[in-house]
């Protein structure tokens, strides 16, 4: 069993590519429309084009507003991505105007940071430290 697509709901697709590619670096895989102002858009990895792909869902269900406020009340990141150095890539993002609400810190097994994808959403960037 493998885990090949996960979701992450955002608030304006168009706008979710744009950070996800220009600003993440992730590529574009899919974008499929699926109807009106609706499309089947997923990004991928390039470091690990063989890695699950993350679809761009749309957050029009009525469940995902309450959920995605209460994660980002609590500062709970939606999803995790993995980076090599988590300081270099903080301070990457950074230059590019992406707003963390956790700078780099060290958990002991991992670095992490947290930011605000602004989607919608917050997302942990982790580099795991070798046993």
């Amino acid at each position: 069993m493998r885990i090949t697509l996960t979701s992450i709901f955002v608030d304006d697709q168009r706008k979710a590519l744009s950070f996800y590619t220009d600003v993440l670096g992730f590529t574009k895989h899919h974008d499929i429309p699926m109807g009106e102002n609706t499309w089947w858009l997923t990004v991928k990895s390039p470091e690990a084009p063989e890695s699950a792909e993350l679809l761009l869902e749309p957050a029009g269900h009525p469940a995902v507003k309450p959920y995605r406020d209460a994660l980002v009340e609590d500062g709970i990141p939606l999803a995790q991505f993995t980076v090599d150095d988590v300081e270099a890539e903080y301070r990457r993002l950074r230059e590019q105007g992406v707003v963390f609400t956790q700078e780099p810190t060290d958990i002991g097994t991992a670095v992490v940071a947290v930011f605000d994808d602004t989607c919608g959403n917050l997302i942990q960037i982790a580099a795991i430290k070798d046993a």
